[in-house]
């Protein structure tokens, strides 16, 4: 049933955190008393600010699909797509003070463990679909590593090598046990919020599907670059786009140009004359 919405404080008192919660194929302990306050915690901050909910809940339909394939083709749980979210809002320039970067944050060493390239011209931390495949092996690597997935989100929040000491030193075997900084206890229990709440926008957000913005379809062309640097407005007008577009579709790109070479752009499919798959041959 919809709720009537009759201020803050009646809105969030509507919601009571369901007394069962599964992520990922696991079990949520919520009967320990600990563990359910701080899921509960998570749950309420987000909805407290509900236009930035309601915004988040939007981004979702055009940031999880690319993602939710990948994810499927990997073997991974789908439910990790959740996890950008809480870091970084499925903004793909999120840029935190760490100088992690792009949707799934990667500091500049992890990203380049996995094949993520930057350079002051571009940054593959920024892509979609390339930081989606680095994350998916990350979390692949760190799932074997520290043996769940609650633990392995832990590690993916805090390094591999610190959660496996802190458990040691505790000795206890499990991140619902386990004490740390705020920022990772608080880096799970918001995960699993956020599924709570985002895999149901029209129970607690009063959205429905159509609500939610769509993937932009896009093609990707080759454009080869012969003079020293291209600005990436003269290349938006060849692809029927413009330079703010063409920069929102291809968030990896660092400058205003690009330098001299052959460079993979995303351009808005519905936009581009048939001409555009033509002219740029080497």
């Amino acid at each position: 049933p919809e709720i009537e919405r009759q201020g803050p404080r009646h809105f969030l008192s509507s919601f009571k955190l369901p007394d069962k919660l599964v992520f990922a194929g696991q079990s949520v302990p919520l009967d320990n008393w600990q563990v359910r306050e701080r899921i509960e915690y998570e749950f309420y901050q987000f909805l407290e600010d509900e236009g930035e909910s309601i915004i988040l809940a939007k981004r979702t339909g055009r940031c999880f699909p690319p993602v939710e394939k990948q994810l499927a083709e990997a073997g991974l749980p789908d439910d990790l797509k959740y996890m950008l979210l809480v870091e970084s809002k499925c903004i793909a320039a999120a840029y935190s003070r760490a100088k992690a970067s792009g949707p799934w944050q990667f500091i500049g060493s992890t990203g380049k463990r996995y094949k993520l390239f930057s350079n002051q011209w571009r940054d593959d931390r920024r892509n979609l679909e390339m930081s989606t495949e680095a994350a998916i092996k990350y979390l692949r690597f760190l799932k074997q590593d520290v043996g769940d997935w609650f633990l392995a989100m832990a590690a993916y929040n805090a390094g591999e090598d610190r959660i496996k000491k802190l458990l040691k030193e505790q000795r206890v075997g499990d991140y619902w046990k386990m004490h740390y900084v705020r920022e990772t206890m608080r880096y799970v229990p918001r995960i699993i919020a956020a599924k709570e709440i985002y895999s149901q926008p029209e129970k607690y957000l009063g959205l429905t599907k159509k609500d939610l913005y769509v993937p932009v379809e896009t093609e990707t062309v080759t454009v080869n670059v012969k003079e020293p640097q291209r600005h990436l407005a003269s290349v938006a007008e060849d692809f029927g786009s413009y330079f703010l577009e063409l920069k929102m579709l291809n968030p990896e790109i660092n400058k205003e140009y690009l330098p001299k070479g052959t460079h993979q752009l995303k351009v808005p499919k519905q936009n581009c004359p048939l001409r555009c798959f033509k002219q740029d041959k080497p």
